[in-house]
């Protein structure tokens, strides 16, 4: 071996970290279960092209995570762990050796996975941290890992749709929910009024993060009859849609309007929603109460009381500059 090889040998040995992340349009409780039971991860714990044709997930400290990954030629690459950390809803740790079809172990990868609501649904997070056993084997796979995950992700994204009901089902079902939430503001009821019906104002405020979510389509007509919609594109690349008609407009006052959400091409809700402002000694109040039907299957559990909580921070935040 030379001088330089030598030097490499620590590098192979210990790569870089993997750290990828992506943002799903369903709750955090939902993202959570689909690593729960081989049921599920079946059907999306492998790159695009391989398959699942068997595993043993028993989602508890030291209960296994266990997949058999099946290659396109027909070899079966398995991943075999075990829980290290579990906590529910937040937190995953997994400790796992990817193995080649003989058995023989080429390298370790410890897997953390965390989820934290964020507008719009979950952001998960995944860090990976390998050790190479088989350098040889191991390095050409740790350096396909990115894609692999990118696509692994990607059929993630169609298991929590289809586990939201938002995806690939043709069940017929209404669930209703309300909520009400108000916040109150350090500035006059004219300002909160321009955040709520001026489109410019609004932007700083209705939407996600940046780098989180695209915008394809805005506009906004505030008065009665007046139509608004925002459209635009997850990091998943999910596409959701919100289309507004406005029934009752009274200046500074009262904004009542109903709105139906899509995600993708399907509908999951029609809601009714009201916004008071109540002008007080130190700023203005504003109380917003909501109804929705969400539609056959979604599953809302709160994410859109806690996605408008989001959203009125946000508007408060966009007051103070």
């Amino acid at each position: 071996m030379g001088q330089s090889d030598a030097d490499n040998t620590p590098m192979l040995r210990q790569p870089p970290p993997l750290r990828i992340s992506r943002t799903f349009h369903a709750r955090r409780e939902t993202v959570f279960k689909a690593w729960s039971t081989a049921d599920h991860v079946m059907n999306w714990f492998s790159p695009e092209t391989y398959s699942v044709p068997d595993a043993k997930v028993e989602m508890r400290v030291g209960g296994p995570f266990e997949v058999c990954m099946l290659s396109p030629s027909g070899e079966k690459h398995w991943s075999r762990g075990t829980f290290v950390e579990v906590t529910p809803h937040s937190r995953l740790v997994i400790d796992m050796h990817a193995t080649d079809p003989q058995g023989r172990k080429l390298f370790r990868a410890f897997t953390e996975v965390t989820f934290t609501d964020v507008l719009g649904g979950t952001r998960m997070d995944v860090v990976q941290t390998y050790t190479f056993i088989d350098p040889s084997m191991a390095a050409p796979m740790v350096a396909g890992a990115p894609e692999g995950w990118r696509t692994t992700l990607d059929k993630l994204e169609q298991e929590v749709l289809r586990m939201s009901g938002a995806q690939g089902t043709h069940q017929r079902s209404v669930v209703h929910a309300s909520f009400y939430i108000e916040r109150s503001y350090d500035v006059p009821a004219e300002r909160v009024w321009k955040a709520l019906t001026d489109e410019a104002a609004k932007q700083k405020w209705f939407g996600a993060p940046s780098g989180a979510w695209d915008l394809l389509e805005r506009h906004m007509d505030v008065r009665e009859g007046g139509r608004e919609r925002v459209k635009g594109r997850w990091e998943s690349g999910v596409v959701s849609t919100f289309d507004a008609i406005y029934h009752d407009v009274v200046h500074c006052q009262r904004l009542v309007y109903s709105y139906v959400m899509h995600l993708d091409d399907k509908k999951i809700s029609v809601s009714l929603a009201t916004m008071q402002l109540k002008r007080e000694d130190r700023g203005t109040r504003l109380m917003v109460a909501e109804q929705g039907a969400f539609l056959d299957g979604y599953d809302d559990a709160g994410s859109r009381e806690h996605g408008t909580g989001y959203l009125l921070d946000r508007l408060g935040a966009s007051l103070s500059t």
